[in-house]
Formats: structure tokens, C-alpha cells, sequence
């Protein structure tokens, strides 16, 4: 049982969902500090209550979207060298288990955003169909990189809805700088496999441009991030621990793009996985400051 467990969590690296959570939170702290008219705090067992839900509702949506990606590309997946071991390549899940897997990780998103309040119930099948539709995106588009940007974009715009039952229009610009992170990353990831992309006719940005020009890509990409944060934290009237988060993120970003070289991808999963994770984390750790302990 246990070693079947690690391999869904494997299949599903359910580790990586640490890079969008922190970003969810941070919205659904700036939501409950900026509740009412005069800002202030919700109750605290209130909060509790919603942040828990909200963490919920991203592992099933996250959990669902990964393994439907696996699903959909099986096919591709058996062909890629990199991707041979995969669990439901080797036959150590079944594609039976894993819709099933997928329908009750959709569930329990649905459960959660009944939870929450009704607009984010209301709101949760297009997320759904957005989060399956990216699987399907490299079959035809060079931009999928922005699809699965937009994926985890909408988790703070989501977190907002959670808390506030109400949107506002500066969780866009949190969503487009998750897109515009995610989508960079994405782009760096994916010059690992720009000669199968050719081969069997799969869509990126470094199949269409090359891996040097997708580097300069990626960097555009993540110094719009930046911008975007900039102007968030100016929106929310943000204390000095936001901007000083700002400063650590944009380093971060700046030491990534050094690990990945044009003639050497060797670092790529060192710039993909541990780097980002640091970001996602110190930003919570930042902007939390800020929200937490800054005026309203």
C-alpha cells in the first residue's frame, strides 16, 4: 500500500504543488486583511477554516490536472526517453486507476469549493475544463507554456473568490505574474525535449525558436513577473517586507536563468524544481510579513 501511494504521489508530483500554493495563500491573506470597509481581520477560526479548504481545493485541482496530463499523454510518454519510467508506462498504475484517480481528485475540489461559498462552487468546472485542456494544448499551439501559466494563475483570483465571495480586479495581476513565471519556467524546462517535439510533431516555444532565443524568451517572461509584482505591491500599499520579497525573487529568478546555458542543460531540474520551490516559499514567507504585520 505504501509503495503504491508513493507512486501516485510520483505520478503526480505532489511535491511540486508547493509552486502555486504559496501564492494562493498570500491572495487569501491580502483578501481577509482587506475585508470591509475599514480592512481588519476575519475571525481566526473563520480564516483557518477557508485557508484549509483553499489548500484542499488546489491538492485535488492540481491532483486531477497531473493526472490527466500523464493520461492524455501516455502515448508521447512511451516514446520519450525521459519519460519511459513513468508509472502508467511501465504498467505500474493502470490508465483504469488513474481516471479513476482523476474523478475522485475533481470531487474533492467540487467539495471543497461547496465549502467555500458559492461563487467559487459555480466557478470550479471551468476550472476544471481549463486545467484538462492544457494536456491537450501542445498538440496544436506553441503557447501551452502560457496555458499551464494560466493554470496556477488563477489559483490566487480563486483564493481571493474564497475568502471575499467577490472578485477584484488586482488578483489579475497576481494571475498574469504566476502565468508569466510559470510559462518561463515551462519554457526551460521544456528545451530538454525540443528534438522529440520535432519528431513527432508537438508544439513549443523551443521547438519553434531554439534553445538560445527561448532562453531570451523566458527571461522576458520572468522580468514581466517582476513588473507585475512591483505593481501589485504598489496597488495594496505594501510594506518594506513585500518589496524586500520582490528583490529575493527577482535574484532567484536572475541565478535560474545563470544555471541554464544554451550548450548545457544539464542544471535544468536544479533551475526547474529546487529553484522555483525556493521562490514560491520565500515569497509566502515576504509578502506574508507584509500582509500580516503591515497597516491595512
Amino acid at each position: 500500500m505504501l509503495r503504491r501511494i508513493r507512486t501516485v504521489l510520483e505520478m503526480i508530483k505532489f511535491e511540486h504543488s508547493i509552486f502555486a500554493l504559496p501564492y494562493a495563500l498570500v491572495a487569501a491573506l491580502l483578501a481577509a486583511r482587506t475585508e470591509g470597509p475599514a480592512g481588519g481581520w476575519p475571525a481566526a477560526g473563520r480564516l483557518a477554516w477557508q485557508l484549509c479548504w483553499i489548500v484542499v481545493a488546489m491538492v485535488g485541482a492540481r491532483s486531477a490536472a497531473m493526472t490527466m496530463n500523464r493520461i492524455a499523454d501516455l502515448h508521447y510518454d512511451r516514446l520519450n526517453p525521459r519519460t519511459k519510467n513513468r508509472a502508467l508506462v511501465t504498467g505500474q498504475l493502470s490508465a483504469a486507476f488513474a481516471w479513476i484517480f482523476t474523478l475522485v481528485s475533481s470531487g474533492v475540489l467540487v467539495l471543497a469549493a461547496w465549502e467555500l461559498n458559492p461563487l467559487v462552487l459555480h466557478l470550479s468546472p471551468i476550472a476544471l475544463a481549463l486545467l484538462f485542456l492544457y494536456s491537450y494544448t501542445k498538440r496544436f499551439t506553441l503557447w501551452s507554456h502560457l496555458v499551464l501559466g494560466l493554470c496556477l494563475g488563477i489559483s490566487p483570483v480563486a483564493a481571493w473568490i474564497a475568502i471575499r465571495g467577490a472578485f477584484d480586479w488586482r488578483m489579475l495581476l497576481l494571475c498574469a505574474a504566476v502565468t508569466l513565471w510559470v510559462a518561463g519556467f515551462d519554457v526551460l524546462y521544456a528545451c530538454q525535449d525540443v528534438d522529440f517535439d520535432r519528431e513527432v510533431g508537438l508544439h513549443s516555444i523551443p521547438r519553434r525558436l531554439g534553445i538560445r532565443r527561448s532562453l531570451v524568451v523566458a527571461r522576458l517572461l520572468h522580468v514581466g513577473m517582476i513588473l507585475l509584482l512591483v505593481w501589485l505591491a504598489a496597488s495594496f500599499h505594501l510594506s518594506w517586507p513585500a518589496w524586500a520579497g520582490i528583490v529575493v525573487v527577482a535574484a532567484l529568478l536572475s541565478w535560474e536563468h545563470r544555471l541554464v546555458r544554451p550548450d548545457d542543460l544539464s542544471k535544468i531540474n536544479a533551475a526547474f524544481f529546487t529553484m522555483n520551490g525556493y521562490i514560491s516559499v520565500l515569497f509566502l514567507l515576504f509578502w506574508g510579513a507584509a500582509v500580516c504585520f503591515g497597516r491595512p
